[in-house]
């Protein structure tokens, strides 16, 4: 056994997803390696999407060894043919997507006015643009089956306090909630669930570097300020976010629909560790 559950996902039953596929993008690092591995511990099988191959071989290296199913699919969902052929072939392998994880996504940490305009094209067109093309090109055949869940990862950047150190993702996320919101009742028409999962500050290899350590902050010097800010008591855990992805694609959430769930530790309802300095913009 390469990968054990951590106590978050511990609480699912075993084989809670048997018989189940799940398709999750940006699979290869952070929350979306850890959701692949949970689905798979967990019975699913799973399909993996991301830019980068050694990350997602190693992925799908873990699960195999493990005893579970995946298949890995470098795609950009940027682009809409990588979208459809991402579809195609895993429909063509498994016929049938039970679990769509939209949990590819990026952003860089700057001050509004040190956004280019290509920076602000990128990030949209990578978190709400691709979010989009994923979502729309598999809701279709999941109605059609008449049974599903989507999970559109955003942050807690997305609401209305703004978006301090992200203004391009901000924007862009919150587009997401708002299509979350508008798609729920017509796909719940046709047995499918669609949500937004927004998670706080947890701590992944790919969140240190490029985003606290583009600032001057390591996970420590980071953690340590939001204590004594006041945002929270610490950082979250990989595990439990992805539990929370896992909550809603399980039996127990199927009556939950159009809504958007914050694991935030309470740091929404406190300060925030101020990234940049005293008056600038």
């Amino acid at each position: 056994m390469r990968w054990n559950r951590g106590p978050g996902v511990s609480v699912f039953a075993d084989d809670l997803f048997a018989g189940k596929v799940a398709v999750i993008t940006g699979g290869g690092t952070g929350l979306g390696r850890e959701v692949a591995l949970s689905f798979a511990t967990l019975g699913a099988q799973v399909v993996i999407a991301g830019r980068t191959q050694p990350t997602l071989d190693e992925v799908v290296a873990t699960i195999r060894e493990d005893g579970g199913s995946c298949l890995a699919v470098p795609t950009n969902i940027r682009e809409a043919d990588d979208v459809e052929g991402l579809r195609d072939i895993t429909y063509a392998t498994y016929g049938q997507v039970d679990f769509l994880i939209n949990n590819a996504g990026g952003q860089f940490p700057s001050l509004p006015s040190d956004v280019s305009d290509n920076g602000w094209r990128a990030v949209v067109d990578l978190n709400l643009n691709g979010t989009w093309n994923m979502t729309n090109r598999f809701m279709q055949p999941m109605a059609e089956a008449g049974f599903g869940s989507i999970v559109n990862v955003v942050h807690t950047f997305s609401f209305d306090r703004g978006a301090p150190m992200f203004v391009h993702s901000g924007a862009a996320r919150a587009g997401v909630v708002s299509m979350v919101k508008t798609l729920a009742p017509y796909l719940m028409r046709h047995g499918v669930t669609i949500n937004a999962f927004a998670p706080g500050a947890f701590a992944t290899p790919g969140m240190i570097a490029a985003e606290l350590e583009t600032v001057g902050h390591s996970e420590k010097s980071f953690s340590e300020e939001m204590v004594t800010v006041g945002s929270s008591v610490r950082l979250g855990t990989v595990d439990e976010m992805a539990a929370m992805v896992l909550f809603l694609c399980c039996p127990a959430a199927r009556y939950v629909s159009g809504s958007t769930i914050i694991a935030d530790g309470a740091s929404m309802q406190s300060n925030w560790v101020n990234f940049f300095p005293e008056g600038e913009m």
